[in-house]
């Protein structure tokens, strides 16, 4: 999905004197604090990380509650999301104004009913509220339908994105990976054919060589065997 990368950082964590025997303990809940939120530093939220400790010891800072300061380097997984990037996340509810969806399980996101291509048609069946494709009666998004969809806007303060369906290339990533596959099963099929078709047309041609040639040699028999009843 776009969006995920792995930042490196070199990061010093401060940590209590009194949790001086319990330092990855310590480290570990530092680290926690960062985690699904938004964090200018590393642009986006931070999804997971792991570290290892570059010094054996930690150095004390002067002051009134010496800290103990611990150089780390560290790997985090940051989600980035930016307008116009293609993201995937879970339909958890659907009205006839909007589609709402859960992206990575943390952050909400919504696609208002004027940014839903007109291909795909609000339903309800048995009780079940629905979007369905009407080019296509399979593409049909409901609750629990994994989407692909288009960024619009994101709100970094509470994690909020605002989404579109517009483009061809979003809606349930089922039914669009099937599409895909059956694209270039088709594409496949096609070249099969035109290959075919080639090699049949190149063996009409040897075919048609050769008996151009009989025809060539025959005459020339002919010819010859004419000049030689003059003589």
């Amino acid at each position: 999905m776009e969006g995920m990368h792995v930042s490196e950082a070199n990061l010093i964590v401060y940590v209590h004197p009194s949790k001086h025997n319990k330092i990855h303990q310590a480290i570990l809940r530092n680290l926690s604090s960062l985690l699904f939120q938004f964090n200018e530093t590393f642009e986006g939220i931070v999804l997971a990380y792991d570290f290892n400790i570059l010094d054996n010891y930690s150095k004390v800072l002067p002051g009134i509650y010496p800290y103990l300061a611990v150089k780390l380097k560290a790997n985090l997984l940051v989600f980035s999301p930016k307008q116009e990037m293609l993201i995937e996340g879970k339909v958890v509810k659907i009205t006839p104004e909007s589609i709402h969806v859960i992206v990575l399980g943390f952050s909400s996101a919504i696609i208002a009913y004027e940014d839903i291509r007109k291909e795909f048609k609000y339903e309800t069946r048995k009780g079940e509220e629905v979007f369905a494709n009407r080019l296509n009666k399979r593409h049909v998004i409901k609750v629990g339908t994994m989407i692909r969809f288009l960024i619009k806007s994101f709100d970094e303060a509470v994690l909020h994105i605002s989404g579109s369906l517009m483009p061809d290339n979003t809606g349930s990533i089922r039914r669009l990976d099937r599409i895909s596959e059956d694209s270039v099963q088709t594409d496949s099929a096609k070249r099969r054919k035109e290959r075919v078709g080639e090699m049949g047309m190149r063996e009409s041609m040897v075919g048609t060589e050769g008996a151009s040639s009989l025809n060539d040699n025959h005459a020339r028999k002919s010819k010859k065997h004419k000049i030689s009843q003059d003589h």
